[in-house]
This record gives C-alpha cells, sequence and structure tokens, in this order.
C-alpha cells in the first residue's frame, strides 16, 4: 500500500516541474559569477521556507488552478483597478465596496500601488521604499492580507504592483550602499564619473523629459553616478547581480504568501542594461521574468505574472515568451495596441490600420497566457503607432500621431474629445495624452456645450470600447470611474505634488453620489453604468469568448467597421463595431461566409435584424453574432 503524499513531496513534484525553467535560465545570467553557487542554495532554501509557510487554504487554491489552468481565461473574468484612497478612503474602506464590485460582475481586483513609497513625490507610488509593508496612509500589511481573503471568499482575485526595475533612494538596500556598503552598492547601478553613463545616454530614449530628464543623477555625498531611469529618487537595480534575483523573488513568495493572486511586475523592460542599445527588452529580460514565474509557479502555483511592458507590437509579445520562452513567461501582458488602435479608429472613423496591426503583428492564439485589454488607464496614452504601420496606409507616422494628439488634446478642428497633453518632447515631436475615457469619447465637452445629440453619441463611443474589450479576447480592465462616466478632474492642479503631472486629470476621487444616482437614474452616467453590466453580464454568458479560442481579423468591407470572430469549437462568434456616428451596412452573404448562423446577437441576446439580404449596424453599434 503507498504512502500517502507528504507536503514536502508536493513541493518537490513541483520543483521537478519547472526546473527546466528555473536552473538553466539561472545558469545563464548568473553562471560565471562567484556567488552563483551560493545564490543556487540559498534560493531553494528560501522556497522551501515559503512553501512550508504558505497558508493550507492557499495551498488548496494552488491545487484547485492546477486542475483548472484555464481559469484566468475564462469569460468571468472581468478586472477592476482602482487607487484606494480614491476609491475607499485605505483599505478597510474597500470592504464596504465590495457588493458594488460584484454587482459590476468583477472577478478581479487591481489595488494601484500600495506598498510602502517614499514620502512626498513618489511617481504615483511606483517609487517603493519598503516591499513589505503597506503605504500608512492606506493601513496595514494585515490589512491587505484580510482584505485578500475576503475577495477570495467572493472569487475575486487581488493583483498588487511589484516594481522591478528600481527601488526608492529610501529604500534600506540604498540606505546602506549610500554609507559605503559595497555589497549593497553592487545592487544598484552606480559609476564613479560620468564616462560609462554619456557612453549609455547616447542611445537611451528619455523617459520623463519633462520634469526628468536625462538617465543618470550624480550624488555628491555618495561621490557616485547612480542609473535613474524615471526619476531622481528612482535608482536602478543592477540585475546581473545575483543577489538582486534572490531578494526580489523573495519579496514575490512573501507577498504571495499574503494572499497576492496576481504580480503585476512594473518597468519591466527596463531591467538589463547593454551599452548601445535603448536597454530596453533586452534577451536577458525575458530569461529572468521566466525564471521567476519558475520561482512562484512551485511555491505558489495560483499566481499570476502580469508583465507591464507598453511597447510595440512585436515587443509586447515577447512578454508572453517567444521562441524558447513560448508559454513559459507572462500570463498578462496588456494589449497597449488594442486600445491605441481604438482612440485611432474613433478620431478616424477608419478601422484599416486597427485592421492591419491587429492582424499583422498579433497571432490568433496565446500559449498558457492572455491578454489584459483595456481603454484607458492610469497612465498617458502614447501614439504606439510605427512609421511602417502607418505607411501600409500610405500615411506619415509622424503625422498620424501628431494628428491624434491634437485631436484628443481638443485642440483639432472638429473633434469631439478633451484631454490634456504629458511630456512633450520638443526634439522629436513627441506628444502624449492624458484625459478620462468619458472625456476622450466626447462626453465632456458635449455637456459644457449643451449638445444633446453629443452626449448621446459620447455613451456610444464608451459602450463600444467596453464592448470591444469585453470580447477581444483576455480579461477586460475597467479603471475606477470609467462605469459612471467620471470626466477630466483638473483639481489637480491644485495639488503641488501633482501639478507637474496631467496624469492626475484622469484619476479623480470617486464619485459615490454620482453612482447612487446612477443606479436609478437615466441620464449619461446611469445610461453607462447600466450598459457596462450588461455586457460584462453578457460576457460570462458567452463561452466562445473563452481566450482559449482563437481571435480571427476579419476585412469587413466597411472601412468604419472592425470586425473578427472567436473561433469557437460550437461555432465562430462574429463581433462588429462601428466606429462611426453612420449608419453601415454588411450583405447577408459575407456574415455566412464568416460563419454565422443562427442570426443572434449574443450581446443583445436578441435576434438580429435583416433588410433585404443586409444587415445594418446603427451609430457606434456593436454586435457578437453567432
Amino acid at each position: 500500500m503507498s504512502k500517502p503524499t507528504r507536503e514536502h513531496d508536493i513541493f518537490d513534484l513541483r520543483l521537478s516541474r519547472s526546473a527546466g525553467d528555473l536552473w538553466p535560465m539561472l545558469h545563464q545570467l548568473y553562471g560565471a559569477h562567484p556567488d552563483f553557487v551560493q545564490m543556487q542554495s540559498d534560493l531553494l532554501a528560501e522556497m522551501r521556507k515559503a512553501w512550508t509557510q504558505r497558508p493550507a487554504d492557499l495551498k488548496t487554491l494552488d491545487l484547485r488552478r492546477d486542475l483548472e489552468p484555464d481559469w484566468f481565461q475564462r469569460p468571468d473574468m472581468v478586472g477592476y483597478v482602482f487607487y484606494i484612497d480614491r476609491f475607499a478612503g485605505d483599505i478597510k474602506g474597500i470592504h464596504d465596496k465590495l457588493d458594488y464590485l460584484e454587482s459590476l460582475g468583477v472577478t478581479y481586483v487591481h489595488l494601484m500601488p500600495c506598498l510602502k513609497p517614499r514620502p512626498g513625490d513618489s511617481d504615483g507610488g511606483y517609487s517603493v521604499m519598503d516591499y513589505r509593508k503597506v503605504n500608512p496612509a492606506y493601513g496595514s500589511m494585515k490589512d491587505l492580507q484580510d482584505l485578500a481573503a475576503a475577495l477570495r471568499a467572493r472569487g475575486i482575485s487581488l493583483c498588487v504592483d511589484m516594481v522591478l526595475n528600481h527601488t526608492a533612494k529610501e529604500h534600506d538596500w540604498a540606505k546602506k550602499a549610500v554609507k559605503g556598503d559595497l555589497a549593497y552598492q553592487d545592487m544598484y547601478l552606480m559609476f564613479d564619473d560620468d564616462r560609462l553613463p554619456k557612453a549609455y545616454e547616447e542611445t537611451l530614449i528619455e523617459i520623463f523629459p519633462d520634469n526628468a530628464p536625462g538617465s543618470f543623477t550624480y550624488y555628491e555625498g555618495l561621490d557616485k553616478w547612480v542609473w535613474t531611469t524615471f526619476n531622481e529618487h528612482q535608482w536602478d537595480l543592477n540585475w546581473a547581480n545575483p543577489r538582486v534575483f534572490l531578494e526580489i523573488a523573495k519579496i514575490m513568495m512573501f507577498l504571495a504568501n499574503k494572499g497576492v493572486d496576481v504580480l503585476r511586475l512594473d518597468a519591466v523592460a527596463f531591467m538589463w542594461k547593454r551599452m548601445g542599445t535603448r536597454c530596453q527588452s533586452e534577451p536577458e529580460v525575458h530569461v529572468i521574468l521566466r525564471a521567476l514565474r519558475a520561482v512562484t509557479r512551485v511555491v505558489a502555483a495560483s499566481v499570476l505574472h502580469l508583465e507591464e511592458a507598453i511597447v510595440g507590437p512585436s515587443e509586447m509579445l515577447t512578454y508572453f515568451g517567444r521562441g524558447e520562452h513560448d508559454g513559459r513567461e507572462g500570463n498578462l501582458a496588456y494589449h497597449n495596441n488594442l486600445m491605441v488602435q481604438f482612440w485611432s479608429a474613433l478620431a478616424t472613423r477608419d478601422t484599416a490600420m486597427m485592421t492591419h496591426v491587429m492582424r499583422t503583428h498579433f497571432p490568433e492564439l496565446l500559449t498558457n497566457a492572455t491578454y489584459a485589454t483595456y481603454i484607458r488607464c492610469h497612465d498617458d496614452i502614447g501614439w504606439a503607432i510605427t512609421d511602417e504601420d502607418a505607411g501600409a496606409m500610405h500615411l506619415s507616422g509622424f503625422a498620424h500621431r501628431a494628428f491624434l494628439s491634437d485631436f484628443y488634446e481638443g485642440v483639432f478642428p472638429g473633434t469631439f474629445a478633451r484631454g490634456a497633453l504629458f511630456q512633450v518632447n520638443e526634439e522629436t515631436g513627441d506628444k502624449r495624452i492624458s484625459g478620462s475615457f468619458a472625456s476622450l469619447a466626447g462626453l465632456e465637452r458635449a455637456q459644457s456645450e449643451g449638445d444633446h445629440a453629443g452626449i448621446a453619441l459620447a455613451v456610444q463611443r464608451i459602450l463600444l470600447g467596453n464592448a470591444l474589450i469585453a470580447s477581444f479576447g483576455g480579461v477586460p480592465l475597467i479603471y475606477m470611474g470609467d462605469e459612471i462616466a467620471l470626466t477630466n478632474d483638473y483639481g489637480y492642479l491644485k495639488v503641488p505634488e501633482h501639478a507637474h503631472d496631467s496624469r492626475w486629470v484622469h484619476r479623480p476621487m470617486m464619485d459615490w453620489d454620482r453612482q447612487a444616482a446612477a443606479e436609478t437614474g437615466t441620464g449619461p452616467a446611469a445610461q453607462v453604468l447600466q450598459g457596462t453590466r450588461h455586457i460584462y453580464a453578457r460576457r460570462k454568458a458567452t463561452p466562445q469568448i473563452h481566450s482559449g479560442h482563437p481571435t480571427r481579423i476579419l476585412d469587413s468591407a466597411q472601412p468604419s467597421v472592425f470586425a473578427f470572430a472567436r473561433m469557437a469549437p460550437t461555432g465562430n462568434l462574429v463581433c462588429l463595431f462601428n466606429f462611426s456616428e453612420t449608419w453601415q451596412h454588411l450583405p447577408l452573404d459575407w456574415l455566412r461566409d464568416q460563419g454565422v448562423v443562427h442570426f443572434h446577437d449574443a450581446l443583445s441576446d436578441a435576434a438580429v435584424m435583416i433588410d433585404n439580404d443586409t444587415y445594418s449596424l446603427p451609430p457606434y453599434g456593436r454586435v457578437w453574432m453567432t
């Protein structure tokens, strides 16, 4: 009679499963480093320790998700993203809002940066001085753990940011480096003079040229130049040092054992430095990320990695793993290009470029992974449209990007949008845009002008975007306030630590009075709230939307209509989106050719009306046709 499986046997089995994703990757990165052998031994010991300390209910969750590996690809996954203080005041306050989140169909909650930041300007919380503590303004780590348990009881996963490229200069490692500890100085990228920094900067791209020019900062007391990609107070880590990998892995296991389900790995593209390059998305970045995923897959198999890399199409796909890393790196990555193409098509009323980009650069199916889809986020919109893709449409990439910035700033003749410029680069002409979903979609301008027809169209644009990200494939993310059509908040200009950063225009306080009124009202906020709830309820009822089914981009034969088919074994779901304020007409034969059989709209859950062998899609109309 065989002996029952013991806890350490389960660990060994998980380790054996992921060994090929861990040890060879570490050897590739650090094999020649004198501390490599000790680091391997220390890492294994820390992994066993974290597994031993992992709570029993989380181990049960690990097992369940191992047996249901597609759990995060299912149509019932809907995300909601918010700043804790702006949504509920503090972590304990979130408990009172869980019924509201459930009413939206939410099964995934992303708390914007909540780990302890440096005092003062902290880049919105991304300048972290202690990864094992929560921002004291929000509560304690115990509060976060309790919230994770409450969310888990409702079937809601918790996502927390984990910044990988840098720490705050106030982090304990940095403080020890400043005191002269050479071991801690080697955890960062420090230089005795500016010769190497100047050589690196010849090919680096400034991230925040307006308020943080350059990529290096000289510190008199330290008498060294420190690599500071984003801000003077954010010191880049030296990932060529195996100790950095070990310490970050320990923190990730610590957070996983507190109940975090999704680690949003921030600024991953910048982790590895190589002279003569942009120092972005270097091959070693993917080796590191694959090894980190292996660590959590052994210790906390239920945890996902969301890799934040807002880059061009071909580069973005590498964060799911390409080639030897395919299906072995990130579980989730932001579909920045879908977001950019949505706004581009909305401005031009033409989906040709969107169709070209989505078909040319993105596979119909991903391995063990899916997208995080969104229309707006906490960040600015950078117009990630390449000259090559613009050229394929016989457009100038520079001119088209400039047009989009002008359109969404609200200065282009005939625009419906209102936004704000962010980080204008006079040398390159790059102009990024800030603005809420509702304001960029036209609601703010229409309301200020008393344009009732414009208000109605803005509402339809918002619902068009929600229907798109709900059906394309992936985990759709609702950013706080979008579901009640909150417009730009210009109050940030009166807050000294925010006034220099226009992104705060779309980071408002949640308007709970507006939400309460929208529950029973009839105005734009009510229409958007009711429409958003309906879209995500229908998503959950539509099995073809499972991310395990391919997404095939179609030619709709109508320039204003974006079309794709979700290729399910039970039959295609053909999704159509009208990006114009005029009716669009599609031949019945074309729909049949795409696999439409029943002429039933899964989105409205009603029969599709056909007239003279033609289907007519209303202004900003959307349909999921079976």
